[in-house]
Formats: structure tokens, sequence, C-alpha cells
């Protein structure tokens, strides 16, 4: 039950509605973007992989019979992408209203993004932090409207060093993993409280433990996943509370909070930290050249 409890049972439709997916040529963010178009919504899968997200994209309008799902190029690794992505999409939509922050790395060996942030940082936190700044216009003129940032249970082994962020002093696959998604939280809470009032509300998610390719780099995780497949989620279902952030009428007075399995989720105690959220959106901002 821990692990495979919690579904989406709102029963919104999105005829009309804009929605960008990262990552949605895989797992999850597949799953969640399919659910999205099954709704009626423009959906747009921002993936790296541009080949495979059509492919995904031909396959998810064959099942919803919904023609209006698109793809485009994001390499949440390289800010030139990120930024090209955004400058295209702002051209191309009118609105926004659903952006899901599903893209991820997990247990990389140490390497740099094309910015030379350490890949976990990189990717899972700056790339969406910066995706997010590009867009929040968008967002506001189009609210109501909704963020969605998938983090991880894995949060609670994380910590924030500003000494080392980017595993320069110091560096474990494992625990650069744990960081990002300390910092995905620390994110959200801190954009929640500048975006109150502004009718945009973000919400962090734990999926679950999911089968997917975000083990790929680590022998380890996928001999215990296959150990543990019967525990383990489908992608389905660990889609369900991304969904349930994204969709469900009346979340907006938990502005800010944390959900696993369709329920607001305890966080750590450094995730509850005010001051080392508002340090690290400055410290992002610092990275990423924003004003």
């Amino acid at each position: 039950k821990m692990l495979c409890s919690g579904m989406c049972t709102s029963t919104v439709q999105l005829p009309g509605k804009v929605a960008v997916v990262t990552g949605a040529n895989t797992g999850i963010g597949k799953e969640t973007a399919k659910e999205l178009a099954q709704r009626g919504a423009r959906v747009y899968l921002a993936c790296r992989d541009v080949q495979k997200g059509e492919s995904v994209a031909r396959e998810i309008q064959l099942i919803t019979g919904n023609q209006q799902v698109f793809v485009r190029k994001l390499d949440l690794a390289d800010t030139k992408s990120i930024r090209a992505f955004a400058k295209d999409f702002l051209a191309e939509e009118k609105h926004l209203h659903i952006l899901i922050n599903n893209a991820g790395v997990m247990m990389c060996p140490y390497s740099k993004t094309a910015d030379g942030f350490e890949m976990h940082m990189g990717v899972n936190h700056l790339g969406h932090f910066l995706l997010t700044h590009l867009l929040l216009e968008k967002l506001k003129e189009s609210a109501p409207s909704r963020i969605v940032n998938v983090s991880s249970l894995a949060h609670h082994l994380g910590r924030i060093h500003f000494h080392n962020l980017q595993g320069e002093k110091f560096y474990h696959a494992g625990l650069a993993y744990c960081h990002s998604k300390l910092a995905n939280i620390l994110f959200t809470q801190e954009l929640a409280r500048r975006l109150k009032g502004s009718g945009v509300t973000a919400y962090s998610v734990h999926p679950g433990t999911v089968k997917s390719e975000l083990i790929r780099h680590s022998s380890f995780m996928k001999w215990m996943w296959w150990l543990f497949s019967f525990f383990i989620k489908t992608p389905q279902q660990g889609a369900q509370t991304s969904l349930y952030c994204a969709l469900t009428e009346g979340l907006e007075i938990l502005n800010g909070h944390h959900f696993s399995d369709c329920s607001v989720a305890w966080v750590s105690a450094q995730a509850r930290n005010e001051t080392i959220a508002r340090r690290l959106w400055d410290v992002s901002c610092d990275l990423l050249g924003i004003p």
C-alpha cells in the first residue's frame, strides 16, 4: 500500500488548455503527457531526444485521438537550449496553463553540463529553475495556472552545501541526486511564496518508486529494482501525483506543499528552512545570470 496507493480521481477536462511536460518521451513524463492529452489539452513534449519524442507523440495521438501533441527540443543540461525552447514556445503559444518539470537524471558519474554545472544540480534544479523563470509571465497571463516540480523521497538525505554546490570539493553520485531533489522542494516553496496572489500555484511531488530509465546509470539500482519489482510502481502509477497536483480543483490553498500518493507529504527539516530556500533562489539566479 505504501508503494502503490494514490490515484488522481479528478474528472477535469482540458479543452483549450496548454501544457508543457519536460522529459515526456519516457516513463512518468510520457504517462503524464498522455493523460493531459486524453483530457483535451494541447501538450508539448519537451525532450532532449526529439526522435524518440516524435515516436511517443504519434503513440499518444493514436491512443487519445488528440492531434494537438507536439514535440520540441529541450536539453536541460544546456541553458542555450532552454532559452531557445522558451523563445520558440512563447512565439508559438498565447497561453500556458500547466508546467510539469518532470525530467531528471539520477546517480550519474561526475560530469558537468554545457555551462559547467554539476549534472544533477544543473539538470534537476537549475535547468528547471531557468525554464520556469522564462515561462513565468506566460503562466501569470494564463492564470489560474500550475507548476508541478517532480522531486523525491530521497530529498530527506539531501543537503544544500553552498560551498560545494557543484560537487567540486567532494562528490557522491547518490547524494548528489538527493541534494538536487531537496533543491526542487526548496525552489517550489520559495516560488509559491513569490507567486502569492498571482493566480499561479506551485507544488512538488514524490512520484513513488517507479520503474523507469532514471536508474540507467546504476547497476546496483537496476538489480534492486529487479529484486523488488513486485513493489515497484508502473510509470502510469508514478504519474498520478503529478496529475493530482495539476488537475485537482481547490488545491490552490495548498500552494507550495509537497505531495506523495496524491496527499500532502512530510518533508525534511532542511526542506522547510525558508532561509536556505531564499539563499538557494539568489544563488541560482546568480549562476544563471537572472537579475
